[in-house]
C-alpha cells in the first residue's frame, strides 16, 4: 500500500503523479459560499488561448482561475440555448452543444449547424482523423459526424433510440456511442451493437491496456470483452483485499489522465481515484465541493478539474507531499524521522514507531519490545542499529525487535548521537549522557557546561561534540569533560534559538538559528547568511545537503533551496547576495513560526535522495530532482479597457486591436489582464509597462488590473508580461496600443493660437505699462510744474508784492531825510515791521514746498491754525476780523491727498480774506454730507471787482486761478459769489466717493469680492 508513497515526487511536472492519494493532492473548490455561481457545471474545456471555458446550467463562463466571467458572442450573433456539451478541436476551434442545437466559435464567429436542428447535444468527440461527432437527445437519437463545415447525421430510423449519451474512441481508433439501445461499435466497418440488458451508459473511456471502458449507471465498471460485458474490478479504498460493490461505484463520469490515474465521477458518492491498483475515494466529508459529479476535465498543465452540483473542485501534484494516517503512518503527531541506510524510511510517533521498508509498511509498539508507545529522538548508530528513545526508556533495534537499554539518568532525551568508536551521546532533560555498548560511561549535568537547560541538538565531531541550545540560545564544543569553544550573539552567531546544527563535509558547522538567519562555523569564525544576503527570512529550523550539494533550508516562509554554487560564492564573498527558490504553503509546505519539532532529528535524507522533514502534522517528502515544476509559459491576455467606468473594449475574439481611440478628457483608464496558469493563479506575477507614461516596468503578484489616472493625449502602448509558479515567464506577452483624442484646446492649432493670443497680451500689457509709466512721468512733472507754478503764485501775490510796498517805505524815508529826521525814523520802523512780515510770508511759501501739514490733522483744526497764522501777520494793518470755523454733520476721516488740497484751497481763499478783502467777520463752513462734502468760506469784506471775477483773475495775480486749477484736479465743484461792498463767498463741493476714505475703502472692498465671487 505504501508503494506510491515511497515513489512520491517521481510524476511528469505536467500531470498528477497517480502514485498519490488524493488527499496528497493540492485542491482547491469554488462554490457559491465563495461567490462562485456558475451553477451546475455540466462540460469544461480549454482553449488554445489557455482560457477554461465552463458550460453550466447559468450559460457560458470564460475562467481563468481567479475570475468566471459570463461569455456573450458580439451583437447579432446568440448561443441556441445553455450549453451542456463541450469540445476544443486541435485547429482550436470551440465547439458548444447545448439544450438546443449545436454551434462552434472561431475567429470570432459563431456558427450553428442546422442538420441538427433544436437537438440536445449530449456529447462531442474529435476522432484522430479531425471528424467531430455529436451525439443528440429527442424522440429519435442522432449520431452526426460533421466534416468540412456540415454535418451528416445517423439514427433516423430509431436505432439508437431516444439518445446517444456518450462517445468514446480506443486505443485502435474505433469510435464507439453509448445509446439507449445498447453500446455501438460505430466504425471501422460496419456499425455493430451490443446488448446492455437495460443498463444506461453514462460514459466511455478507456482502460489502462487502452480498450474500452464503459461506466454504467448503477453496474460500476464494465469492459467489452468478446462480445460480452467484463465487471472491471475496482478494490475497496479500506480494504484492498475486496472488491467495491457496483451500488458503491455508480459512476457517471469517467476520466483517464495522462500518466494513467483513473478519476471516475459518481452518482452521490464523491470522487474515486484509482492507481496502481489503489482505490482512494474523496467526498464531500473531506473537502469536495459535492458528492454528485457532473464532469471531470484535465488541463493543458495536468491539473484535474472536477464539476458536482455544489461547485468546481481542483486537485493538482504538490512539489512538497504530506505523508499521514491516511498512507499508513502510526500517528499524525509525529516526533522525528530517520532514514536508514538500508533503504527504510523511521517515523517516530505518539503512538508507536512506522517502518516503511521495501514497500511495506511496519508499526513497532511495546509488543515489539519498545519501553514505551511514545517515542521521541531517533537514531542511527555506524553499525546499523536504530535507537529510540521513548517515554519509558532507550531501546535499539536488533533482529526484528527493539532491545531495551537501562541505565540512562533522563526522562526525555531531545537528540541522539554517536561515533565510530561506538560512543552513543544523549541530550536529555536531566544532562549529558554518555553511553558504551549499552553502559552509561558518564554523565554531566547542564550546570557543568554552564548551561541551564538541555541542548537541543547534539552533533559528534570525532572526539568531540557540537551542541546547539533553545533556551538562551548559542553553541557549545564540548571535548574530554570540558567546553573547549563557545559562540553567542556577540561573537557573531545568529541571534535567538538555535534549534538545528549540521556538520558539512568541510568541517564547517551550519547552526540555524530563530532570528538571525543561517550561521557558519569555521576555524573559529562565524558568518551569518541572512535576508540581506537574499534569504527569504531569518527564522530557520534546519537545513541539510541534497545528492547534488545543493542546501535546503526549512525556515518559516518555506522551504528554501541553495544552489552549491551560489552557497560557494557567498562562502568566498560574505557580503553577496545569493539566489533562492522558495517553496510555500501553496506548494505544500507547512509553515511554522518555530521548529514544529522537539525531538531529533527533524529530517533525513533517504538512499533515493528524497528529504524527509516534519512540519507538525505527519510528515513531509520532497525529491529535489522530481520536482512538479510547471515549465508552461502562461499564456497572457489584455481583456478589456474601462474609462471613467464605462466598458470601452472587451476582447471577445482574442486579438488585439491596431490602435484603439479613447475619447477626449477621460480622467481614469483601467486595462484588465490575465495570464493563463491554472496550477496556482494566486503566485502568478505580472509585470506592465505603458509606454509614454511609465519609464519602468512594474511588478504585481495576481493583480489584474491597471490603472491609469489623467494621462495626457497621445499614443500608448500597454505591454504585460507574466510568470507561472515555477517562474517560468512569457516574455512575449500581450501588448495594446490606444490613442487618446486631445480636446480643442489640447490640439496644436488651439496652442498655437494660445501662444498667439498670449503674445499679443503681453505686448498690449507691455504697450499699456509704458503708457502708464509715460502718464505717470508726466503727470508727477505737471504735478512739480503745478506746485511751482504755486510757489511762483504765492511769492507774487506776497512776497514780491511785500518787498515792492518795503521799497516804497524806504524811498518815503530817504525823502524826509535830513529835514524831518523823527519822521523818517517812523518811516524806517515800519518799512522793518515790513520786512519782518515779508520774510515770514517767504518762509511759509517754502514751508509748503517741504512740509504737509494738511496730514497731520483734521480739516477744522488746520483751518482754525491758518486763521490765527493770518491773524498774526495782518495785526499791524489795525483792527483783526473775527475768523469762526463752524461744522456741520458728523466727522468723516477725509481722503489725505483730498484733504490736502482742500485745505491749500481753504488757505488762498482765507489769505484773500484777511489780507485784501478789509472784512471785519470770516466764516469757514465745514459739512460731512452722506452725498458730498462741502467747505464753504464768506466774509463781509469790499468783495471782488466784477471784472476780476468774471475774468477769472488779475492781471499779474495767480490766486483765483489757482483755486480754480485745485477745484478741477480734485474733481470738485467751485462756486464763487462777490458783490462789491457786500463780501465774498466761495463754496467748495466734492461727492462723497471721492472725499471720504471710508467710502473709497469700501468700494474698493466690494469691488474685491465681486472679483473673487467671478
Amino acid at each position: 500500500m505504501l508503494l506510491g508513497v515511497l515513489m512520491a515526487g517521481c510524476g511528469c511536472g505536467f500531470a498528477l503523479n497517480p502514485a498519490l492519494n488524493i488527499s496528497q493532492y493540492s485542491h482547491t473548490a469554488w462554490t457559491v459560499r465563495d461567490g462562485f455561481s456558475a451553477g451546475t457545471i455540466f462540460a469544461m474545456a480549454q482553449t488554445t488561448d489557455g482560457y477554461l471555458w465552463l458550460g453550466s446550467e447559468f450559460g457560458l463562463f470564460r475562467f481563468d482561475g481567479v475570475r468566471s466571467v459570463p461569455w456573450q458572442p458580439p451583437a447579432g450573433q446568440h448561443l441556441p440555448s445553455s450549453p451542456y456539451s463541450l469540445l476544443v478541436t486541435r485547429d482550436g476551434t470551440l465547439w458548444i452543444g447545448t439544450f438546443a442545437g449545436l454551434v462552434s466559435w472561431s475567429g470570432g464567429l459563431l456558427t450553428r449547424y442546422p442538420e441538427l436542428g433544436t437537438q440536445f447535444v449530449t456529447s462531442l468527440l474529435e476522432d484522430r482523423e479531425g471528424t467531430v461527432w455529436a451525439g443528440t437527445l429527442e424522440n429519435s437519437g442522432r449520431l452526426c459526424a460533421i466534416r468540412g463545415g456540415r454535418a451528416q447525421c445517423y439514427g433516423q430510423d430509431g436505432a439508437f433510440g431516444p439518445f446517444v449519451w456518450s462517445l468514446g474512441e480506443d486505443s485502435s481508433g474505433a469510435l464507439w456511442a453509448g445509446a439507449e439501445s445498447g453500446l455501438w461499435r460505430w466504425k471501422p466497418g460496419p456499425p455493430k451493437r451490443y446488448a446492455t440488458a437495460g443498463m444506461r451508459i453514462d460514459d466511455l473511456s478507456r482502460a489502462e491496456d487502452g480498450r474500452l471502458l464503459i461506466g454504467m449507471r448503477g453496474a460500476g465498471l464494465r469492459q467489452l470483452v468478446g462480445d460480452k460485458f467484463e465487471a472491471h474490478p475496482i478494490r475497496s479504498a479500506i480494504n484492498p483485499n475486496v472488491l467495491m460493490a457496483d451500488r458503491d461505484v455508480n459512476s457517471n463520469k469517467l476520466l483517464r489522465d495522462r500518466d494513467g490515474g483513473l478519476w471516475i465521477g459518481t452518482h452521490e458518492r464523491g470522487l474515486i481515484h484509482l492507481h496502481y491498483g489503489r482505490t482512494d475515494v474523496f467526498r464531500k466529508s473531506d473537502g469536495l465541493s459535492g458528492d454528485i459529479i457532473a464532469g471531470l476535465f484535465e488541463d493543458r498543465e495536468g491539473n484535474i478539474w472536477v464539476s458536482t452540483s455544489r461547485g468546481l473542485d481542483r486537485f493538482r501534484e504538490l512539489p512538497v507531499t504530506t505523508i499521514s494516517v491516511k498512507q499508513g503512518l502510526s500517528s499524525d503527531f509525529t516526533q522525528s524521522v530517520v532514514a536508514a541506510t538500508d533503504g527504510s524510511i523511521w517515523v517516530a510517533t505518539h503512538d508507536g514507531l512506522t517502518r516503511w521498508k521495501n514497500g511495506q509498511t511496519t508499526i513497532f509498539r511495546r509488543s515489539s519490545g519498545l519501553p514505551d508507545d511514545l517515542v521521541q529522538s531517533l537514531f542511527q548508530d555506524d553499525r546499523g542499529r536504530i535507537w529510540a528513545f521513548t517515554g519509558h526508556g532507550l531501546a535499539y533495534f536488533n533482529d526484528g525487535r527493539f532491545v531495551a537499554v537501562k541505565g540512562v539518568p533522563s526522562d526525555e532525551v531531545y537528540s541522539i548521537t554517536g561515533d565510530k568508536a561506538g560512543n552513543l551521546w544523549l541530550s536529555g532533560n536531566r544532562g549529558l549522557s554518555h553511553l558504551l555498548e549499552g553502559r552509561l560511561v558518564e554523565h554531566f549535568p547542564w550546570s557543568v557546561l554552564g548551561r541551564r537547560q538541555q541542548a537541543k541538538v547534539i552533533l559528534s565531531d570525532q572526539g568531540g561534540l557540537w551542541l546547539a541550545f533553545w533556551t538562551d540560545g548559542g553553541v557549545l564544543y564540548f571535548k574530554d569533560g570540558k567546553v573547549r569553544a563557545s559562540y553567542t550573539a556577540a561573537d557573531g552567531l545568529g541571534k535567538g534559538h538555535v534549534p538545528g546544527l549540521r556538520l558539512d563535509r568541510d568541517g564547517a558547522m551550519w547552526a540555524g538559528t530563530e532570528e538571525g538567519g543561517l550561521s557558519r562555523i569555521k576555524d573559529g569564525r562565524i558568518a551569518a547568511l541572512t535576508t540581506k544576503n537574499g534569504l527569504p527570512c531569518d527564522t530557520i529550523h534546519w537545513t541539510i545537503e541534497d545528492d547534488d550539494r545543493s542546501l535546503w533550508l526549512y525556515t518559516a516562509c518555506g522551504l528554501v533551496r541553495i544552489a552549491r554554487t551560489e552557497l560557494d560564492a557567498w562562502i568566498a564573498d560574505p557580503k553577496r547576495r545569493i539566489k533562492t527558490a522558495v517553496w510555500d504553503a501553496a506548494d505544500g509546505v507547512t509553515l511554522r513560526s518555530v521548529s514544529p519539532a522537539y525531538y531529533g532529528p527533524p529530517v533525513a535524507k533517504s538512499t533515493d535522495g528524497k528529504l524527509w522533514f516534519l512540519g507538525g502534522e505527519g510528515v513531509q517528502v520532497v525529491d529535489p530532482r522530481h520536482l512538479a515544476d510547471n515549465k508552461l509559459p502562461p499564456p497572457v491576455h489584455i481583456e478589456q479597457v474601462t474609462t471613467d467606468h464605462k466598458m470601452h473594449w472587451q476582447n471577445l475574439r482574442g486579438a488585439a486591436v491596431s490602435n484603439l481611440p479613447l475619447p477626449a478628457l477621460v480622467r481614469d483608464v483601467w486595462i484588465d489582464y490575465t495570464a493563463l496558469s491554472l496550477v496556482a493563479p494566486e503566485k502568478v506575477h505580472f509585470k506592465y509597462k505603458l509606454e509614454g507614461q511609465d519609464q519602468d516596468w512594474k511588478e504585481v503578484i495576481n493583480d489584474r488590473q491597471a490603472q491609469y489616472t489623467n494621462l495626457p493625449p497621445r499614443h500608448y502602448r500597454f505591454r504585460v508580461i507574466a510568470s507561472n509558479n515555477s517562474g517560468v515567464w512569457n516574455e512575449a506577452g500581450d501588448s495594446l496600443e490606444f490613442s487618446i483624442a486631445p480636446a480643442y484646446y489640447q490640439t496644436n492649432w488651439f496652442r498655437a493660437l494660445g501662444a498667439a493670443v498670449f503674445l499679443a497680451i503681453l505686448w498690449m500689457a507691455y504697450q499699456f505699462r509704458i503708457r502708464q509709466l509715460q502718464r505717470e512721468f508726466n503727470m508727477a512733472g505737471e504735478a512739480r510744474l503745478n506746485e511751482r507754478m504755486r510757489i511762483a503764485r504765492e511769492l507774487h501775490d506776497t512776497l514780491l508784492q511785500s518787498f515792492q510796498g518795503l521799497m516804497f517805505s524806504f524811498q518815503a524815508a530817504r525823502n524826509l531825510l535830513p529835514g524831518r529826521t523823527e519822521e523818517a525814523i517812523r518811516t524806517l520802523e515800519g518799512a522793518i515791521r515790513e520786512g519782518d512780515a515779508a520774510i515770514a510770508e517767504g518762509r511759509d511759501a517754502i514751508q509748503g514746498l517741504r512740509a504737509n501739514p494738511a496730514l497731520e490733522s483734521n480739516l477744522e483744526h488746520l483751518l482754525i491754525a491758518a486763521g490765527k497764522e493770518l491773524a498774526r501777520s495782518c495785526s499791524a494793518e489795525g483792527e483783526l476780523p473775527v475768523f469762526q470755523v463752524t461744522v456741520e454733520g458728523a466727522w468723516q476721516p477725509l481722503a489725505p491727498l483730498l484733504q490736502d488740497e482742500v485745505y491749500r484751497t481753504a488757505r488762498e481763499i482765507l489769505r484773500n480774506a484777511f489780507q485784501h478783502a478789509h472784512a471785519s467777520r470770516i466764516e469757514a463752513e465745514i459739512a460731512y454730507a452722506p452725498q458730498f462734502f462741502r467747505l464753504r468760506i464768506r466774509d463781509n469784506g469790499k468783495g471782488i471787482d466784477r471784472k476780476v471775477l468774471e475774468e477769472g483773475a488779475r492781471q499779474g495775480h495767480w490766486g483765483l486761478p489757482g483755486i480754480r486749477e485745485r477745484a478741477k484736479r480734485m474733481g470738485a465743484q467751485l462756486k464763487l459769489w462777490s458783490e462789491p461792498g457786500a463780501g465774498t463767498e466761495a463754496e467748495l463741493t466734492v461727492p462723497a466717493r471721492i472725499a471720504y476714505r471710508t467710502v473709497q475703502r469700501r468700494q474698493g472692498l466690494r469691488l474685491f469680492r465681486n472679483r473673487k465671487a467671478g
